[in-house]
């Protein structure tokens, strides 16, 4: 099964350290300098957002039916044997057409160095095999998982949230 990154927004406070995580991962010195040196102009692969009081990051969901990958006419966007979509690694080239980025029901393509659509590819997974966002948060907001996991997760929190509720919160 295909792991991804889950948000519980209940905990996020919007402090950007997945963002930043993120994009110092994507640089090739890996350091914080090099990631502010090169700013939107690296492309961002996630975005904290604010609506009304909620904030919240958006990460690519690496859709089972993707839509970026059927928009894109160049080929470039495709889906990994791991389920991870993408167009690092492609046979063909990214021609910076934006298709990918009209077709996202999410928005979380954008552009990166030379014009080339640039998105959550994963490839920031270390050692323990979680990715720079989920490390970095410090309120564990992000989660790495599968869906079937984050789901039963949601199920048991709502469930002893209901006992405690059910027992007078004893």
């Amino acid at each position: 099964m295909h792991r991804g990154v889950f948000v519980r927004y209940e905990r996020c406070l919007g402090c950007r350290s997945c963002q930043l995580a993120c994009a110092v991962s994507h640089t090739r010195a890996g350091t914080l300098a090099e990631a502010l040196l090169q700013g939107e102009a690296g492309g961002r692969r996630l975005f904290v957002d604010q609506v009304g009081a909620v904030k919240a990051p958006s990460v690519c969901r690496h859709c089972e039916e993707a839509y970026c990958v059927a928009a894109c006419p160049a080929g470039a966007m495709w889906k990994r044997p791991d389920g991870v979509v993408t167009n690092a690694g492609s046979l063909h080239q990214c021609v910076g057409c934006w298709m990918c980025v009209m077709a996202c029901p999410f928005g979380v393509i954008s552009r990166g160095p030379g014009g080339q659509a640039v998105k959550c590819d994963q490839e920031c997974l270390d050692g323990d095999g979680l990715p720079a966002c989920v490390k970095a948060c410090p309120t564990r907001a992000l989660v790495f998982t599968t869906m079937e996991e984050f789901e039963a997760g949601r199920r048991r929190a709502a469930l002893q949230g209901a006992a405690a509720t059910a027992s007078g919160g004893r």
